[in-house]
């Protein structure tokens, strides 16, 4: 049957009828809300890379907490940026560092918010690369301790969920473990799994002062050309204990968002990333699109290639947005 009999408009006739009869739609529920955190006293600094993005102190993170939990957004990401840098990333699991001080802060104002929190050396270390340098190299054993030892910090500090970022082939379990045997194992772990060596995370480098000191960082993370490899982390990652995987960057990578979702059972995450988010706020300042339209359209088309969740910088404006 055809036209006229069968007319596809009908369903799209009115703002109410396309409300009634759409099928992906984004939820306050879906959306996590990054934040980054720095030593300091009384900070919200604006980060210039990354417009309506702040750098803050522990003392000021509780009242950003307060409000994120207010429009009813689940959770928060936390990275954080050391006093100093060194060779081993030490400040990564210092008790007093930013970040486990902001989940202490944030965990106070608001206990019901959840705190996940990034485990990665690459801020901290004097290189800029997520896992220590040997001979010019980066060891993956050697770093598997030290990504442990920050994760530890950050549990005991609060968290409920860490979330490795390093890319490290093994670092899920061995994080897993070192939870376990020391009584975190409610604490859950949020995979990078396939994150992938992405040009879009320039805005994010100048945020967190961690752009590599010499070379790249293409051999941990993912060559953007491989699907099947993507397949394999995550089901690595998956075996040692991933509670949640993620898929980095989102929007080109929405095809792989898309076959996770079909392959495996467990919730997944994507990071709608700086560069992407900067993208549409340039665009939308040189009037060349609807800014508010594309964020629509971008974290529509995240969540229909099949994201439960999605870690955004418009988080709190969408937030405004779905409760209004």
């Amino acid at each position: 049957m055809g036209f006229p009999e069968h007319r596809m408009r009908r369903l799209r006739g009115s703002p109410a009828m396309r409300r009634l009869v759409r099928e992906t739609k984004v939820s306050v529920d879906d959306l996590v809300y990054p934040l980054f955190v720095r030593p300091g006293e009384g900070l919200r600094e604006a980060i210039k890379s990354m417009d309506g993005c702040y750098h803050f102190s522990p003392d000021t993170i509780a009242r950003e907490g307060r409000e994120v939990h207010k429009l009813g957004i689940p959770a928060v990401l936390l990275f954080g940026l050391p006093e100093k840098k060194d060779e081993n990333g030490s400040e990564a699991w210092a008790e007093d560092g930013a970040v486990q001080r902001s989940i202490r802060e944030i965990k106070k104002a608001s206990p019901e918010l959840l705190v996940i929190t990034d485990v990665c050396l690459c801020a901290y270390t004097a290189s800029g690369h997520c896992g220590l340098v040997k001979d010019g190299k980066i060891d993956n054993d050697s770093t598997l301790e030290l990504l442990a030892k920050a994760a530890l910090s950050h549990a005991a500090a609060g968290a409920d969920m860490v979330a490795p970022s390093d890319m490290m082939d093994g670092r899920v379990g061995f994080i897993r473990q070192a939870l376990d045997e020391n009584g975190y194992k409610d604490v859950g772990i949020l995979s990078y799994a396939a994150k992938f060596a992405s040009s879009f995370y320039g805005p994010f480098r100048d945020a967190v002062e961690s752009a590599p000191s010499f070379g790249d960082r293409k051999t941990y993370q993912m060559d953007p050309a491989n699907v099947r490899q993507a397949m394999t982390e995550i089901e690595l990652d998956i075996q040692e204990g991933a509670d949640i995987v993620m898929v980095k960057p989102a929007l080109a990578f929405l095809d792989i968002i898309f076959q996770v979702r079909r392959k495996f059972n467990v919730p997944i995450a994507a990071y709608n990333v700086s560069g992407e988010y900067m993208m549409l706020n340039c665009a939308g300042k040189a009037d060349l699109l609807d800014r508010d339209e594309a964020i629509n359209e971008t974290l529509t088309a995240i969540k229909r290639a099949g994201a439960d969740i999605i870690i955004t910088y418009f988080a709190k404006e969408v937030a405004k947005k779905i409760n209004d």
